[in-house]
């Protein structure tokens, strides 16, 4: 009779080390997109209009709902490990408000602090932000989305 010897010692033990190590380790995710601040430097409040904010920082991924007052750039990442839910690690908008004649009145910068909306930066011509209840609910429902129905899988 013949005996069969087993696969072990060191390959066996790299081999499930290996699989154990890509199991546990995170997969990042980025989704949307935020101009740099070297960019929004660019952006001159009181001068610069719609057109040349779209032409400068690119199209915006939402825009003012009910008068156009503003652009959205909103940018998130996202992590899962594992069988484990996606969690939101990082979440920022950059709101763009604009005045009745179309010029920049306001750039700001926004993150998602434990559930709260927070100011990064400002520049700002007045001090309050418009259309802030719409960047509490935009911030609020990202989290919310299910990415597989988005397609990205």
């Amino acid at each position: 009779m013949r005996q069969c010897r087993r696969a072990s010692g060191p390959l066996a033990v790299a081999v499930a080390a290996s699989l154990v190590l890509a199991a546990c380790s995170p997969i990042v995710r980025n989704h949307g997109y935020v101009p740099p601040d070297e960019e929004l430097a660019e952006i001159a409040v009181g001068v610069d209009t719609r057109d040349t904010v779209e032409d400068t920082l690119g199209s915006p991924g939402a825009s003012g709902v009910i008068d156009a007052s503003g652009f959205y750039y909103v940018s998130q990442r996202v992590q899962q490990r594992g069988y484990r839910d996606p969690e939101v690690i990082d979440r920022e908008i950059v709101a763009i408000s604009f005045d009745q004649q179309g010029v920049v009145s306001n750039v700001e910068r926004f993150g998602l602090e434990d559930g709260n909306v927070v100011a990064l930066s400002r520049r700002v011509t007045d001090s309050n932000v418009q259309g802030i209840g719409f960047l509490r609910q935009l911030l609020g429902n990202l989290g919310r989305i299910n990415l597989d129905d988005l397609g990205g899988g």
